[in-house]
Order: C-alpha cells, then sequence, then structure tokens
C-alpha cells in the first residue's frame, strides 16, 4: 500500500521547490548578443510605449520595467524555440515594458490605458509555458500578474475555493492541505513554476487527471477583464441550461479574449488511502489495449501511465518492456474496487512488476522523462522537446506509430518515443518526446521540421493537437488546418470581444495585426 504521505507530500519531489519561482536558466555555453541590442528573435514591429505612458503606468502600478535585460528575464519563457533564439544571441522579445500589479483595479485601469491607445497587452505569470504563450511578439505591456496571489476564502461545505490568478501553485496546495485538509489534485509538472491563472488560460491537466480531471473540470465560477477594462463573471453553478457556457469561451484562450483574475474551484478531500500496481506489455499497443479495456470498464484509477520500450528504459531501467504504471488514491473501498478491475484486465496479457517500487520511481525521476539527454551525446546541438495529443483508442496506436516514424524521417533527430499520459472512455493523450542533434545553426531548422511532421500525422487523425500545453506560438501554425471550418467562429469571437486586437496578439493561430487608436 502507498504510503499517506507518498499521496499527500504535493508531489515536491523533484525539481522544485515550494515558493523558489525562477525563469529557466539557459545555460548552454554559447556567445550571446548583450541583452541591449536591438535584434530580438521572435519581435516584429513592436509596438513602443512611450515615456508619457509609462509615467501614466508608473501611478497606477506597482512597477513599470522598461530596461531590456530586464524585460528579457522577466518574460523568458521555458519553450525550446525561445531558448535556442537567446542561446544564439537573440533574446526571443526584449522590447516591452513589465507592469506589476497586485490588484484586479489596477488590471483594469492598465487595459483601459492599452485599449484607449491600442497598446498590445501580453497577460504573465509563471512563464512555465512550452509553446511560447505569454511572449510579447507585438512588444507592448507585458502585464505581470503575480501580485494578485491570495487565497480569498474557503467553501467547506460546497468544497470550492477562491483564488486570486497570480497564486503559485505549490504555495497554493500547501494552504489547501496546510490550513484546510482539502486538495485540488492537480500535479501538473510546472506545478511549482506556475499560477491558478495559467492553468486555467492554457487548460493544463495534472498528472492525476484520470482521478480528478483537467483544470477545465475543476473550474467553478471566474471574474475575467476585457479588451476595454471592464470585469466580468462567467460560471457559478455546478450544472446550467442557460444558453452556451461562456466559462469555456475563455479557458484555454491564453489570454486573446480576457485576462483571468479570480477563480472559484472544486476541490477534494484529502486521500488517506492508495496502493499501486505495474505491468509490463511486449507491445505498446497492448499496453494501449489494456488502457482502453480499464477505462471502458469503468475504473479511474489516478495515474494510468502507459511508457514505451523506450522511456521505460530511461523511466525504469526496464529497456525490454512497455511499463504500465497503475495508481489510485482515495477512499478504501472504490481505490480496492477499481485496482481489482485494472487486475483483471492486466493479467491476461501482462507481465506482473513491482508496482510501489516503479511508482517510487516514477515520483523521483517523472520530469526528466521526455526531455532527457540520458543515452543521447550532449552537445550545443541538442534540441529537446515535448508533444503532447489526444486521440480516439481506436486510431492511438496507428499515431503513436506514424509520430515516431515521422521524428525518425527528420535528419538529425536521435529518437522519437512516447507515453500515455492521461485516459478518458473515449481515447486518451499521448505525450511523445523529441530529440535530435544537429549543428548549432540548424537547430530551429530541425525543431520545425520534427514539429511539422509530427502534426502532418495528427491533422490526418484528426486528432486534437494539444491536450494540455496549449498553442501560443508554436502550434499555432497548424490551427487553421486543425478546427477547419471552425476556425471562422474563433476569429468572429476574438474581434468581438477584443476588437482592437491587443490582447496577447499572434496566439492560437489568430493574426497580430494592432487596429490603432481612432484619430
Amino acid at each position: 500500500m502507498i504510503s499517506k504521505e507518498a499521496i499527500q507530500r504535493g508531489y515536491n519531489r523533484g525539481n522544485y521547490v515550494v515558493g523558489a519561482h525562477t525563469p529557466p536558466p539557459y545555460s548552454l555555453n554559447l556567445p550571446r548578443v548583450p541583452y541591449d541590442a536591438p535584434a530580438s528573435g521572435m519581435q516584429h514591429a513592436p509596438v513602443q510605449v512611450s515615456e508619457r505612458q509609462c509615467d501614466t503606468l508608473r501611478k497606477i502600478a506597482d512597477e513599470v520595467i522598461t530596461q531590456p535585460a530586464q524585460v528579457v528575464a522577466w518574460t523568458r519563457d521555458w519553450w525550446a524555440a525561445s531558448m535556442v533564439t537567446e542561446t544564439a544571441g537573440r533574446p526571443a522579445t526584449p522590447h516591452a515594458v513589465v507592469v506589476r500589479v497586485s490588484s484586479v483595479a489596477q488590471v483594469q485601469a492598465v487595459m483601459r490605458i492599452a485599449h484607449a491607445a491600442s497598446i498590445p497587452v501580453t497577460a504573465s505569470a509563471g512563464r512555465s509555458n512550452v509553446t511560447g504563450a505569454a511572449l510579447p511578439v507585438r512588444g507592448g505591456i507585458v502585464l505581470d500578474l503575480c501580485g494578485l496571489n491570495r487565497l480569498l476564502g474557503v467553501d467547506h461545505e460546497s468544497q470550492l475555493v477562491e483564488v486570486e490568478a497570480g497564486m503559485f501553485g505549490d504555495v497554493f496546495e500547501a494552504s489547501l492541505q496546510r490550513e484546510h485538509g482539502l486538495t485540488m489534485g492537480h500535479w501538473p509538472s510546472s506545478f511549482g513554476i506556475s499560477t491558478v491563472g495559467g492553468w486555467i488560460a492554457c487548460r493544463g491537466a495534472g498528472q492525476l487527471s484520470t482521478r480528478y480531471g483537467k483544470i477545465e473540470d475543476m473550474v467553478y465560477s471566474m471574474d475575467v477583464v476585457l479588451a476595454d477594462g471592464s470585469l466580468i463573471n462567467v460560471g457559478g453553478y455546478p450544472r446550467a441550461a442557460v444558453g452556451p457556457d461562456l466559462q469555456q469561451l475563455f479557458i484555454g484562450s491564453e489570454g486573446t479574449l480576457g485576462i483571468i483574475v479570480r477563480a472559484r474551484l472544486k476541490l477534494h478531500r484529502l486521500p488517506d488511502y492508495g496502493r499501486a500496481i505495474a505491468y509490463g506489455f511486449d507491445s505498446f499497443a497492448a499496453g494501449l489495449h489494456a488502457c482502453r479495456e480499464i477505462m471502458q470498464r469503468g475504473a479511474h484509477p489516478a495515474a494510468l501511465r502507459l511508457y514505451d520500450a523506450l522511456e521505460s528504459g530511461v523511466q525504469f531501467g526496464l529497456p525490454d518492456t512497455n511499463v504500465l504504471l497503475i495508481a489510485d488514491e482515495g477512499t478504501r473501498e472504490i481505490v480496492d474496487a477499481g485496482i481489482a478491475v485494472c487486475e483483471q484486465v492486466c493479467k491476461p496479457q501482462g507481465q506482473r512488476l513491482d508496482g510501489e517500487a516503479i511508482f517510487e520511481k516514477w515520483l523521483d525521476t517523472r520530469y526528466l522523462t521526455g526531455k532527457s539527454a540520458e543515452g543521447f551525446k550532449r552537445s550545443p546541438g541538442f534540441v529537446a522537446d515535448t508533444l503532447e495529443m489526444a486521440g480516439r483508442w481506436r486510431d492511438l496506436a496507428a499515431i503513436y506509430r506514424d509520430v515516431v516514424d515521422a521524428l525518425q524521417s527528420v535528419p538529425g533527430t536521435l529518437a522519437g518515443s512516447a507515453h500515455q499520459s492521461h485516459a478518458y472512455v473515449d481515447g486518451a493523450c499521448l505525450y511523445f518526446s523529441l530529440r535530435g542533434e544537429v549543428a548549432i545553426e540548424q537547430r530551429a531548422a530541425w525543431y520545425r521540421r520534427a514539429w511539422d511532421a509530427a502534426n502532418a500525422v495528427l491533422i490526418q487523425y484528426n486528432a486534437t493537437l494539444s491536450h494540455h500545453h496549449g498553442v501560443g506560438l508554436l502550434r499555432a501554425p497548424y490551427m487553421r488546418d486543425s478546427l477547419g471550418s471552425a476556425f471562422p467562429v474563433l476569429q468572429a469571437l476574438k474581434r468581438t470581444l477584443d476588437p482592437k486586437n491587443i490582447l496577447n496578439p499572434g496566439k492560437l493561430g489568430l493574426d497580430d495585426d494592432i487596429v490603432p487608436p481612432a484619430s
């Protein structure tokens, strides 16, 4: 049996320490251009904020940062492409001003100024995103929301919490557990360097989502500041039949339709019981079949994670099998019943492994699989990234095969691999890993070719481009083909809610043309 401490520890093992929110260190030893140089890697025609406008912003904000080196540091994210750009001497987005705020009223005031002058505004907080979603490609204002970091209250009877959008995940979860005996059950890999608002803005998923759901399942209601500075509330019901769900428009909108400032979220009682089992399968397809059977027979374990042979070797030292880890937590009777279903499914085709040892190994190494250089020669030309998607069960084995083949066909690829990370009754998320090693000057080209090859497969199978990392700049080129006839609806929503196109322009595959202010 898994210990209660292992279940509740908030997944503090790994790379993150509570409260230690630092930008990603780009440590490759490569020549760099000074940060005050004009060259930028990803901006074009950046909108300048005048000194007079900065003075106005200083009167309402906590701080306004204008020095280029600081702007680079305050906009740096975890996207592989921006890392490539910066380590090649061209910081991704050095032209902007960072405006730090700590109240909803300040957010509204900043948006009123920006709206009147047609200044683009990019909402930002933990900057843990891996798609460039918070990079200010048109300059303007980067609105830093980390100061909105208060837990405002808990409704114990309804198991709801009200929290500001800039609160970091580790601090948030620790407060819930310590002070209220409750949990969100939301454990993304970026847990210690991401915020509640960021989870919602990018439709994030935690590592136990098969039990607790993705973030869109957890939001009860939220407050959003629109492009003109007005404040609206959406949601607020357990279920409703009052027209379309307007709240879902803003969940996953990546700051393009409005700025999330407060949220009410659903909670769970802390679990006091847990179990873990593991099986090895001869093929990834056989493991996928077992996962489908488990879900469709009604079991919903907290973790149902299947690793292909390459990742089983990296993660667990078992390169000759495809490891399926199953772990659950909660009420003893429910957990035992679910694990019994899993055992019935896995025994006929799988080889029983030491579940608790696999689970403990996973806790220690789960952040490393995917971008690990283990087994590969690491050089300045080494590039690694991950791609997560979701598709129907009937297609997943073929998608796995075809995406790995597509990646391997790109010159410079070292390896493509995958694991299944989140599962549902109708399908699952496959989490692919991309690794390449090329000449330094070819890194960006290899990276885009690898992404092009993989996404061509996803579009062919009508699979979703992203399960929980969002779109940002990375997936923007594929959005029109992916959404097809529905893409004009997204464009129309953007024009209606943000007619000047000042909210995080250029993301979600939308254009970045700013509408100038009326003369």
